[in-house]
């Protein structure tokens, strides 16, 4: 076995990608992987242990290991020097059983495989939409505001029944809180929407109708304030993600023809091709775990108090799970990638990602068969913050007219 579990040494590796590869995990990043799987980090004198898990193995285990804990306030931060706050009510990422166990029951019948594939209709009409509005608009186009961003925001309106009068200005204020750079704007939009969810939530109380919203708050035992902060939880899991997802993918495809052409041409391979692209582009590229007893690891010791910090995506880039895991292949069987998570946080929601993407990339390609970037590749402003989801903050694309 590899004595390089073993190293001492904290390491500060950098999480900017290289330029040139803007789809890859960041070179120092991978580069652990292959070295320390685990790998302590280097914090201040008198911290917890911070550790890197880049090991696809590693990071699986840890996910569905109950000692390692999703809970905010058991997550160390080196750059505040103290633990992160709890999370606000109804926030699922940041809870541990039972509480995460009673909110998981009341969704977890919202969300399965039939009823997601029920939407499938509805995520088809959207997407034409779009298609429709961008062929009007005519060239050329910032994908994300066109096409990648409305539907998932939509989705969205459909599931928590955002009424009809109230769709433009849902849809301009989760624009802001996605594309956003100054943090004063992203903030005003957040409170905007964390206050109309929760005026939408009790009057669906008051008057339930055929959605999501209305079935938890009359089914379930939620507080106002939980109910409020589902609605903003659920928000927050299904836009950015899924939109990221949207305009990222695409741009994974502009980059790379031969790809392209075989989902364009095969709209078959969609299910597959989601997958791979989940897979290789893993936008939700970091997590953190607290851990909550001395615990082994690989082969490092770990303390309660702990903090572990997990690479997705470079787990979902690791050779030993995935042959050739850099390049990306449509008609890989991508089963076992960890985009979604994995064990009981795994994410409620990804049927219906599924579901919008398996329709959308497709359905874009067709229309547009000419589709390709407006801008040289390295042009396109991509989101490099480590805290957002990862992504573009626009994608201009061109196409012949037909």
């Amino acid at each position: 076995m590899s004595n390089t579990y073993y190293r001492d040494e904290p390491v500060s590796p950098s999480l900017d990608r290289a330029p040139a590869c803007p789809f890859d995990p960041a070179p120092e990043v991978t580069a652990l992987r292959a070295e320390q799987p685990i790998a302590r980090l280097a914090a201040p004198e008198g911290s917890p242990g911070v550790w890197l898990v880049t090991g696809y193995g590693l990071v699986r285990q840890i996910l569905a290991d109950p000692r390692f804990s999703s809970r905010y306030e058991t997550h160390y931060y080196p750059q505040m020097g103290g633990y992160l706050p709890p999370a606000p009510a109804g926030d699922l990422t940041g809870m541990d059983a039972p509480q995460h166990t009673r909110f998981r029951k009341l969704l977890a019948g919202k969300f399965t495989v039939r009823r997601m594939n029920l939407l499938t209709e509805r995520v088809t009409e959207i997407t034409r939409e779009r298609l429709d509005a961008m062929e009007r608009q005519g060239p050329p186009a910032d994908l994300v505001e066109v096409f990648a961003q409305p539907i998932p925001a939509l989705m969205i309106c459909e599931l928590l029944g955002v009424p009809y009068e109230d769709r433009e200005q849902f849809q301009t204020a989760t624009r802001t809180l996605s594309d956003a750079v100054e943090p004063e704007a992203q903030y005003t939009a957040f409170i905007e929407l964390g206050d109309y969810l929760r005026t939408l939530a009790l009057a669906k109380r008051a008057n339930p109708t055929d959605d999501l919203l209305s079935d938890l708050a009359t089914a379930g035992d939620l507080t106002d304030e939980e109910l409020g902060g589902v609605a903003a939880f659920l928000l927050g899991a299904g836009l950015d993600t899924t939109a990221n997802m949207l305009a990222l993918g695409t741009f994974a495809l502009l980059r790379d023809p031969a790809q392209l052409a075989a989902l364009r041409d095969d709209p078959g391979l969609a299910a597959g091709a989601v997958e791979e692209l989940l897979r290789h582009l893993s936008i939700a590229a970091m997590g953190m775990r607290g851990v909550l007893e001395d615990v082994e690891l690989g082969d490092r010791q770990l303390k309660a108090g702990d903090t572990v910090i997990i690479a997705l995506n470079a787990a979902n880039r690791d050779p030993a799970k995935f042959s050739d895991p850099d390049v990306l292949d449509l008609r890989r069987s991508a089963t076992g990638h960890l985009a979604f998570g994995h064990g009981v946080h795994q994410c409620l929601g990804q049927q219906l990602a599924r579901v919008e993407m398996r329709v959308a990339f497709p359905a874009l390609l067709t229309r547009f068969p000419t589709l390709r970037l407006a801008v040289p590749a390295e042009e396109v402003p991509l989101r490099t913050d480590p805290s957002q989801i990862y992504g573009v903050r626009n994608l201009p694309v061109t196409w012949d007219r037909g």
